[in-house]
């Protein structure tokens, strides 16, 4: 059964889990913008969270110019997989941790392994 988290209570638990990373890791993203959507397009129904764009440890020389990277939290996937609001809150704060990692160059398999995935 899913939650029922009204936007602006959803949008507030991303901002929430925005404030508890690290400044000094908020200080390093670099051109990227976080979006809060209802719904993933496509196939991947379930996604949670996604990163579009060009990691930090991908940017050579010729990068430069480019729109904004985005990090995208989706809130219906979210409020389906989980039981509570807590267990909302929760997973929002590691889909942001797991999100901005992937701006950072960390790739899945390794976010698993740190228990992000």
């Amino acid at each position: 059964m899913a939650v029922d988290m009204g936007e602006a209570e959803f949008e507030a638990a991303v901002s929430d889990a925005l404030d508890a990373v690290p400044q000094e890791l908020m200080a390093m993203l670099d051109n990227v913008v976080i979006l809060v959507e209802a719904e993933p397009e496509g196939p991947e129904r379930e996604l949670l969270g996604l990163y579009q764009g060009t990691a930090l440890t991908d940017r050579g020389w010729e990068y430069g110019g480019v729109l904004p990277d985005t990090i995208t939290i989706y809130r219906g996937p979210t409020l389906r997989m989980c039981a509570t609001p807590e267990e909302v809150v929760e997973e929002v704060a590691v889909t942001v941790v797991h999100e901005i990692a992937h701006h950072f160059g960390i790739e899945e398999a390794r976010l698993h392994e740190l228990g992000w995935g």
